[in-house]
């Protein structure tokens, strides 16, 4: 599944030292209590990647490759064509597996398929916790889609309770949800017309938002707001207009879908020509703001005036 090859390295614990004096002047090493922190670093290159308590134990990224492979064969997912990354950030800090299973694509507004997606992040600089997910994503774009809470999840500090069996079994109930409830519930957010004055009051109070201490209320995000918008004003464009044979900034309306692909779409191209190196982090950031934005009171209140206009 998982290049086990770009994952072989270990990490240990080693001593800090730090510098002390003899009444003579004479510099020398001396080991640190480790009651106050140890160093966590690579064996192979000794590079230091964070400090740790003394009774942290350090999990080995293949370790937790294997249990993550033990899951998704447990989950019973059909593997054709199933495509798996393996990517390592900060010089090995920071891993992110994800895979994506085609033989499950779904479609829902006729424009492109939705695929579902396995993510897994960790680390060893602790920056990212154990963290797994199942979602989708829209093949004709690429974008990462996140379906509030309602698909796979797993969170935790250490690898030491983790269930591969559990998680296996949370992974088949999120293809199956994907399959039924789940794209029901897209194909209701397509149907869902919502006016553009609609989606700036959304994004507004959530992915941009923003509080001004000043005039003491939220303003929203200019920057962030813009780029939604003009997202959400690209898929009204292809998704519920004609195309390339239709001026951008026809459509004065679109959907809840529009609004959820713009969202994910903002929340998956991250480059922005800023430090290139911490990208992954502005993705994570945002793909649990857009989280948030599915649960939301904002979000919520455009899916229930859809119910009441249809049992008008």
């Amino acid at each position: 599944m998982f290049d086990h090859d770009v994952l072989n390295f270990e990490v240990e614990k080693f001593p800090l030292e730090y510098v002390n004096e003899t009444p003579e002047h004479v510099l020398y090493n001396e080991e640190m209590n480790p009651d106050i922190g140890m160093g966590l670093r690579r064996k192979d290159t000794k590079e230091l990647m964070s400090v740790v308590t003394e009774s942290y134990e350090p999990v080995q990224y293949l370790t937790i490759v294997d249990q993550i492979e033990e899951a998704l064969n447990l989950a019973g997912l059909n593997l054709t064509d199933a495509n798996f990354q393996t990517n390592v950030y900060d010089r090995g800090n920071k891993m992110e597996l994800s895979a994506t299973f085609p033989a499950h694509a779904q479609t829902v507004d006729g424009k492109g398929l939705v695929i579902p997606q396995f993510v897994f992040r960790t680390s060893h600089n602790r920056t990212w916790a154990n963290n797994g997910m199942m979602g989708l994503f829209r093949q004709f774009c690429f974008n990462t889609l996140v379906n509030g809470n309602k698909l796979a999840y797993v969170y935790g500090r250490h690898t030491k309770n983790f269930n591969p069996v559990s998680f296996g079994a949370k992974i088949k109930a999120a293809s199956d949800y994907i399959a039924g409830d789940g794209l029901n519930e897209m194909k209701q957010w397509y149907n869902t017309e919502i006016s553009r004055d609609k989606a700036i009051s959304l994004f507004t109070n959530t992915l941009a938002k923003r509080f001004d201490n000043v005039k003491r209320k939220n303003v929203g995000n200019k920057v962030v707001l813009s780029n939604l918008m003009k997202i959400f004003d690209r898929e009204n464009q292809h998704v519920h207009g004609r195309g390339l044979y239709e001026k951008y900034g026809t459509q004065m309306k679109g959907s809840l879908w529009t609004a959820y692909q713009a969202a994910t779409a903002w929340s998956t191209h991250v480059d922005d020509g800023k430090r290139e190196s911490k990208h992954h982090n502005k993705r994570v950031n945002r793909e649990e703001a857009v989280r948030k934005m599915l649960i939301s009171d904002a979000w919520k209140h455009l899916e229930t005036d859809n119910m009441k206009l249809i049992n008008a």
